[in-house]
């Protein structure tokens, strides 16, 4: 557990240090930015860190709202199904309610992003809910994102190591 705790603080001190001298080195040149919405639907695959989950597999619907060219608010929903390897047990599907912030830190391409959220079961007989958070890295363009996240589960007893692919466009 104490292992765990640290590998959380970890990464989130390196992605604290990553924005702070991402926004320490933009110019000091005022360009105009609309703000706006932005609509994205993508396909996530995934590779649980524990023995009882083999694969992952699901789907996301992600609303982004662009604060300035380097920061997003972002809400995502959708569907992730987590695939055992024993027999004896059923697969967990559940649907993730998770709130971020988008921090683009190269070429306004290259991003990190962090999350926080729930993660409702209901498949299968499951009835829990967990807590979850998702560190991530990604490229964006005008209409492509692809990422790749740690997503951990603390009642599903597991996390992930996941690659989301998306196609996006502006509100």
């Amino acid at each position: 557990m104490k292992k765990t705790i640290n590998l959380k603080m970890l990464l989130i001190a390196v992605f604290a240090i990553i924005y702070t001298s991402a926004t320490a080195q933009q110019s000091t040149e005022i360009k105009k930015y609309d703000q706006g919405f932005r609509l994205g639907f993508g396909l996530n695959g995934g590779i649980p860190t524990n023995k009882v989950y083999s694969w992952s597999l699901g789907g996301d619907v992600r609303l982004q709202y662009d604060l300035s060219m380097k920061t997003s608010l972002t809400l995502t929903t959708g569907f992730t199904n987590l695939f055992v390897n024993k027999q004896d047990l059923k697969d967990i599907g559940f649907i993730p309610a998770k709130a971020g912030f988008k921090a683009f830190i190269w070429e306004d391409q290259f991003y990190v992003l962090g999350e926080v959220g729930a993660g409702f079961a209901v498949t299968n007989g499951y009835n829990d809910t967990t807590f979850l958070w998702a560190p991530g890295i990604g490229y964006a363009n005008k209409y492509v994102d692809i990422s790749v996240r740690y997503e951990d589960y603390t009642k599903f007893n597991t996390n992930q190591v996941a690659l989301r692919l998306a196609y996006g466009f502006k509100l």
